[in-house]
């Protein structure tokens, strides 16, 4: 027997794409929500900064739920300052363990001067080895597409995280040429 559930139109925030290169940190994000097979708005900003500007989060994933995760990090930073790793990995934590939380349907990269993460509700919490991650239904091709770009460019991070979710734009029907860009130096 079919799960009902299953068969409800699903809302949909989708491409977040991270890339550090060349001394700086890039998060790009597209601006489409897309509603079962209708796009409901083709420019949401899915990146915020927090602390002053000097922390970077982006989100995929039902956007009340990306909120109050990003609420629920922010609190964690201000507990754990200077050390996103630590916070991050205390927000996974609860994330899992949480009743409440568990429930919450969204990813998250975070990133500051001197590292990027991927942050899941399965606990997960990921430091890309080359720098480059995405999430989202268009996370592979742009991520593929930037761990090209890094490697056989002499392109910008900014220059690649555009062309990067440029081509995830037309291969993922969630996703459009919209693109939002927030930079920082980073350390390496």
């Amino acid at each position: 027997m079919p799960n009902i559930a299953d068969d409800r139109p699903r809302w949909r925030s989708t491409t977040v794409l991270a890339v550090r290169h060349k001394g700086r940190i890039v998060l790009g994000a597209d601006g489409q929500v897309t509603y079962g097979n209708t796009i409901m708005k083709s420019d949401t900003k899915k990146l915020r900064r927090m602390l002053d500007g000097k922390v970077l989060v982006g989100f995929a994933g039902s956007t009340a739920d990306a909120f109050a995760l990003m609420e629920r990090f922010e609190e964690k930073v201000k507990d754990y300052p200077g050390n996103i790793a630590r916070a991050a990995t205390e927000l996974a934590r609860d994330w899992r363990t949480d009743r409440a939380l568990r429930k919450l349907e969204a990813m998250m990269i975070v990133a500051d001067a001197e590292i990027s993460l991927l942050l899941t509700g399965q606990g997960d919490v990921v430091q890309p080895t080359d720098g480059v991650v995405g999430i989202g239904s268009g996370g592979p091709y742009a991520t593929s597409a930037a761990k090209a770009l890094a490697k056989h460019s002499d392109l910008s991070a900014e220059q690649i995280v555009r062309e990067s979710l440029a081509v995830a734009a037309e291969i993922d029907i969630y996703t459009n040429t919209n693109i939002i860009i927030e930079e920082l130096g980073s350390a390496t």
